[in-house]
């Protein structure tokens, strides 16, 4: 899989994003800037196709459409949008999300996958309060149990603090499984990490020096921006609205939140893909 953001742009003049492009396979990570509280998450909308450019386009093995782009791409942890609240248990996001992938979330199910990320100890824990590497890990992985998916696009997670190496580290060793993870982040974390070598799933085997790493055409990040006045693009229906497994009749005890409240009044509800969700 291949996707390409050409020149996509929002507002008018590019007031509230500025033309922008990336690129990204299987098996790569790519870094594209956007700064100010709101741009990175309308390019994640955008490049997630859960919301339409006002100009440019954004392709998936160089067909522009939208609908496969939302079906195999997923938006991870986009703020207001796609993130989940901070007061809520570890466990319960993962409990939530589980369900969305259509998976148990039997306690037995959520402690396996916690376990599995490293993230048993902090299963009571506020998700506000998890380390950040092992944030980006738990929403990464919940996504690609959703099925379809084959690519992420991860918003902004320099802005939980921590060492920006081991999110790379983190996404690194994702697309090594060949997934296509195109990540939006900050000046600073471009410019530290920009020059680091990309590993891909080829380099897992040729274990090559040569450097991969995925240049960005990105804008002048400018100064703070209105709330958007934008259009609603066409979402796919809320995930939370799908119907529970009957089977599942043994929910986890912990607090949960209504998935449609993340949603800000100016950007879509997020689509089955987005937050942790393709």
């Amino acid at each position: 899989m291949r996707l390409e953001i050409d020149g996509v742009a929002k507002g008018r003049g590019g007031e509230i994003l500025p033309p922008t492009s990336a690129s990204v396979a299987s098996g790569e990570v790519a870094l594209v800037e956007a700064e100010t509280s709101e741009r990175p998450t309308v390019l994640g909308l955008i490049a997630s196709g859960r919301m339409r450019p006002d100009s440019g386009v954004v392709r998936i093995d160089g067909v522009a459409d939208r609908a496969a782009v939302r079906r195999r791409v997923a938006l991870v942890d986009a703020p207001v949008v796609a993130d989940p609240a901070p007061d809520v248990a570890f466990r319960g996001v993962v409990a939530e999300e589980l369900m969305f992938a259509g998976r148990s979330t039997r306690p037995s199910a959520v402690r396996a996958f916690l376990e599995e990320v490293g993230g048993a100890p902090f299963a009571r824990r506020p998700i506000g309060s998890v380390p950040p590497d092992l944030r980006v890990r738990a929403l990464c992985e919940l996504a690609l149990l959703r099925e379809g998916v084959e690519g992420l696009v991860l918003v902004s997670p320099d802005r939980h603090g921590g060492d920006p190496f081991a999110w790379r580290a983190i996404v690194d060793d994702i697309a090594a499984r060949g997934v296509a993870v195109l990540v939006v982040c900050g000046d600073a974390s471009m410019q530290l990490l920009a020059p680091a070598r990309r590993r891909t799933a080829a380099d897992t085997d040729t274990d090559t020096d040569t450097d991969t790493d995925t240049d960005t055409d990105t804008p002048d990040a400018g100064t703070g921006l209105d709330t958007p006045d934008v259009d609603t693009p066409d979402i796919d229906p809320d995930p939370a609205e799908r119907e529970a497994d009957p089977l599942d009749a043994d929910p986890l005890d912990v607090d949960t939140h209504d998935a449609e409240t993340r949603a800000a009044s100016d950007t879509p509800d997020p689509s089955p893909s987005a937050r942790s969700t393709p």
